[in-house]
């Protein structure tokens, strides 16, 4: 028997999907993606869609139907996704699978922008901008999930980290299209955001998370 953490993964990306089609309806939006692994899901499966748990409504044709409601185009970029975008997807972790990035559950935290993008002989070197009430969630060297890739920063400061991408990830995920003054989906380490709110707590400070 097949047992899967509920809405758990790992940020190591599986393939990339495009979006076929957008329906708008009232606060919500309704996304056809077509993938290699489309046709394999099923209904109620949650799937990770750049870094956003999102359950799968229906399967047809190779293409799987999701809906994000105001909640989530609140906290994410899933308002900016057209007919071409090309997404990153991950279906969740099996609980006899190894983990071979971090703990993500794929709720969205919060948007970071991207600053600068630097290619370094075969690797790149991305900077992200964040709102300062966030910093004390990343730490040097730490874990964070971007567009749902497990990545490792560093440079620190309270705005803004690095992280360094190797080729095969440039290439199997849309890291590649990230440009300068792009907004990224961000979940920090949940870890991280367990220590930091019983340190607020203790302190008598509201979380901003």
């Amino acid at each position: 028997m097949c047992f899967r953490f509920a809405n758990m993964f790992t940020g190591i990306v599986e393939t990339q999907g495009i979006i076929k089609k957008v329906i708008k309806k009232g606060a919500n939006r309704t996304f056809w993606i077509k993938s290699s692994i489309s046709s394999k899901l099923k209904t109620d499966q949650s799937v990770s869609h750049d870094g956003a748990c999102l359950t799968v409504e229906e399967v047809k044709g190779g293409q799987h139907r999701v809906t994000a409601i105001a909640e989530t185009l609140s906290k994410t970029t899933l308002g900016d996704w057209q007919k071409g975008t090309m997404i990153n997807l991950e279906r969740c972790l099996k609980i006899n699978a190894r983990l071979d990035g971090h703990f993500v559950q794929g709720h969205v935290d919060t948007s970071a922008i991207c600053i600068a993008k630097k290619e370094k002989d075969g690797s790149w070197e991305f900077s992200f901008q964040f709102l300062p009430e966030f910093a004390t969630l990343i730490i040097e060297k730490g874990s964070i999930s971007i567009n749902g890739i497990s990545l490792t920063i560093f440079n620190v400061t309270e705005t803004t980290f690095d992280v360094a991408i190797i080729p095969y990830t440039f290439e199997h995920t849309n890291m590649n299209l990230v440009k300068p003054g792009q907004k990224v989906k961000i979940e920090f380490d949940l870890l991280g955001k367990y220590i930091n709110r019983k340190l607020l707590l203790l302190q008598n400070v509201s979380p901003s998370i």
